[in-house]
């Protein structure tokens, strides 16, 4: 006789995991709907960047170190245009309470609205910013060093912006109010995304540099989603 196969007991990973690609794969089929938005973020970063070189003059050296602080700073302030949504919209259509009553863990659906904030937005600066830095005159090598800083730098700026959109969800002028909230806690992200690149344009090591950056990326994903998630249960209390 046939023994008859029973199905096996699925982990309590598999849902999970199940839950965070399908927050991610939603958000980003959002933003594809939405191509204005991710296009603002890249527009506004030429936009910044380019007016340096206008405004300071043709002088190659002074561009140059001023190039990797200038291109952070654009940047960083890029990936704040769309941090306000990143919760807004789901409150506004119900999905937000939907995710706080899912069997998923609530941290690890922050973390894919993260990620997937920053495949949107992130990303996009990371890939863009050697050709902004061409205007610079930086070095091949220094435009390389600039994108990975920025690989490394810009996912904790996501995953802090997190926590700042989950405290000012639902909340008028939540815009001005997140810039204030977020800045200051990503300074430390730009000090050492820019000075890997002057580091590396000095002969120097750039390993502290990015290992500060890469330490800074664990604890903004050790911490950041359970933050956002309480903050979340917090405003629906």
């Amino acid at each position: 006789m046939n023994a008859i196969a029973l199905p096996l007991p699925r982990p309590a990973e598999t849902g999970a995991l199940r839950g965070l690609r399908c927050v991610v794969a939603r958000d980003l089929r959002l933003a594809l709907r939405r191509p204005a938005d991710t296009l603002s973020v890249l527009f506004f970063l030429v936009i910044v960047v380019s007016l340096f070189p206008l405004g300071i003059g043709p002088e190659p050296e002074l561009l140059r170190r001023m190039a990797p602080g200038v291109v952070w700073v654009a940047a960083l302030l890029a990936s704040m245009l769309s941090l306000a949504r990143m919760f807004a919209d789901d409150l506004q259509d119900g999905t937000l309470e939907s995710l706080l009553l899912s069997a998923t863990p609530l941290p690890l659906l922050v973390l894919g609205k993260a990620l997937a904030h920053w495949l949107a937005s992130g990303l996009p600066l990371a890939l863009v910013s050697p050709l902004l830095a061409m205007q610079f005159g930086l070095a091949p090598d220094a435009m390389g060093l600039l994108a990975v800083s920025l690989l490394l730098g810009t996912p904790v700026l996501s995953l802090v912006g997190a926590i700042g959109a989950a405290l000012t969800v639902g909340v008028r002028g939540a815009g001005v109010l997140l810039s204030l909230l977020v800045l200051p806690l990503v300074v430390p992200v730009l000090i050492f995304g820019a000075g890997a690149v002057d580091a590396g344009s000095a002969g120097t090591s750039v390993a502290a540099h990015f290992s500060l950056l890469a330490a800074l990326l664990v604890l903004a994903l050790a911490g950041a989603p359970p933050a956002a998630a309480a903050a979340l249960r917090i405003a629906f209390e």
